[in-house]
């Protein structure tokens, strides 16, 4: 796994940095390095950039059956190396082994069997008026992902980007590099013209900002903070650039009255739970009937009794730590907070779970009680913690559920569906889950305000990497 992990993968071949900058990666279990990656700098940007723009016109002409072909092998790639995949996850973020398989890196696969489907039948052309409407791919891509869904954020983008046509260059999270790097190996294996998929290693304030800048580069699709995704939208407007961000999130999940509160409870609970709480479309704020809390508290400790903390190599581990020192103490502090601002602490707690000394383990914490204007109601805490707001009427639920910059998701719980959707069509959010509904690739996701710009996943991803053509004067 760590064999190419100094080099950086530029215009079709592993070659070193210019210049030796190496960061150890942590494994959260153990707080202990077991490997080192490359940092890079701009001019290994540079190098990448020039290298896609190179490729890009020869690989903007090949055909859709050329392009089929170089994704089914892709996809062949992913399947073969899953498992492996899913450890260097594990390894590197801390996510359970058993949800490392069956949700992390299958979840990834899913991208480019959906940019497979869509490609298959898009329509590049179709008459318009008096003309023709021509879409065509944008050109150089720089991709900026995550370390809490390594390889989703990473297939989410570079599916699209090579379906259309566009050439890429990558940086993954240098927190959660080696998945990505195994990744990159699956691209070459699959035989993409050299330069058309680049791979550079580093931070966000060198490498990132030097794509996000790179007058190169034509587009800049950005996943993280919002701190950070405004950083880098103002670094790529001065080449007017486009721009496509997902965000951070602080999602409500309305439970209506006449749902099954212990049953809404306890799939909400483990929600905001799961990928140890690292997800920017969390349920992290869950809001209850007034007059239904103590039931809903309840309902809480049970689902937090049943979370199972542990080594996440563990099959039977159904949480593991937070990715880094950095995240722990941030929950912590955050923990703290809604305890000295008078929330209820229904389950959970500051400090480490019994038995798990070493590692970013932080225990599943509900708060009850909890209002609008404290600080756990109102920043995303990006690790296991959720709060239970009140509410008296449908409309007091909306209102407290649009309280907030971010609108990324939410979630209405209720049998009476009708009711349900006339209650997401209130929320303003990019994505509203009813009844527990279940992911869908071919559906759009992201966020509306401060949670971003930009769609991923689908026909709605696939058409971010397009530009619009009209041709007139062809018309019949």
């Amino acid at each position: 796994m760590t064999m190419d992990a100094l080099k950086f993968y530029i215009d079709g071949a592993w070659v070193d940095p210019l210049e030796p900058n190496s960061l150890e990666v942590i494994n959260p279990a153990t707080e202990e390095s077991f490997a080192l990656v490359s940092l890079g700098a701009p001019g290994d940007v540079d190098r990448a950039v020039r290298a896609a723009r190179r490729a890009f016109p020869a690989y903007a002409a090949t055909s859709v059956q050329a392009r089929l072909g170089w994704l089914e092998k892709i996809v062949a790639g992913f399947r073969a190396r899953l498992p492996e995949l899913a450890r260097a996850m594990t390894l590197e973020m801390g996510a359970p082994i058993t949800f490392s398989t069956e949700r992390q890196a299958t979840v990834a696969l899913f991208h480019f069997e959906e940019a497979l489907r869509v490609l298959a039948d898009y329509p590049f052309e179709e008459r318009m008026g008096s003309g023709i409407v021509r879409r065509e791919p944008i050109g150089v891509c720089g991709l900026i992902t995550p370390w809490n869904w390594p390889l989703n954020q990473v297939a989410s983008k570079v599916a699209p980007a090579l379906a259309t046509g566009c050439t890429v260059v990558l940086k993954p999270s240098e927190i959660a590099p080696l998945s990505s790097l195994l990744f990159a190996r699956i691209v070459h294996e699959a035989g993409l013209p050299p330069g058309v998929f680049n791979l550079v290693n580093g931070d966000g304030p060198t490498v990132g900002e030097a794509i996000a800048s790179h007058p190169e580069v034509d587009m800049v699709s950005f996943t993280g903070s919002t701190g950070a995704g405004v950083k880098v939208a103002k670094l790529a407007a001065d080449t007017v650039k486009r721009v496509a961000q997902e965000l951070g999130g602080k999602s409500a999940n309305i439970i209506l009255p006449d749902a099954d509160i212990r049953a809404a409870v306890i799939a909400g609970v483990h929600a905001c739970n799961t990928n140890a709480g690292q997800n920017c479309q969390s349920p992290t704020r869950m809001l209850i009937p007034r007059d239904r809390q103590g039931e809903a508290f309840a309902a809480a400790r049970e689902a937090v009794e049943a979370i199972r903390l542990g080594d996440p190599m563990d099959p039977a581990c159904t949480m593991g730590p937070l990715v880094s020192q950095a995240q722990f103490d941030k929950v912590q502090q955050l923990i703290r907070s809604g305890i000295e601002e008078g929330a209820t602490l229904v389950a959970g707690g500051t400090g480490r779970p019994p038995g798990l000394e070493r590692g970013y383990y932080v225990l599943p914490t509900v708060f009850g009680d909890v209002t609008p204007d404290m600080r756990i109601a109102r920043e995303e805490i990006f690790g296991p913690v959720l709060s239970i707001m009140g509410y008296d009427t449908e409309d007091e639920a909306i209102a407290i559920a649009n309280d907030t910059p971010f609108g990324l998701a939410g979630f209405v719980q209720s049998p009476d569906l009708e009711r349900a959707r006339r209650v997401a069509n209130a929320i303003r959010a990019g994505r509203v889950y009813l009844n527990g509904a279940p992911f869908d690739r071919s559906l759009p996701f992201g966020g509306y305000k401060q949670s971003g710009n930009g769609r991923e996943f689908g026909v709605f991803g696939f058409e971010e990497y397009l530009e619009v053509k009209a041709i007139l004067g062809y018309g019949n």
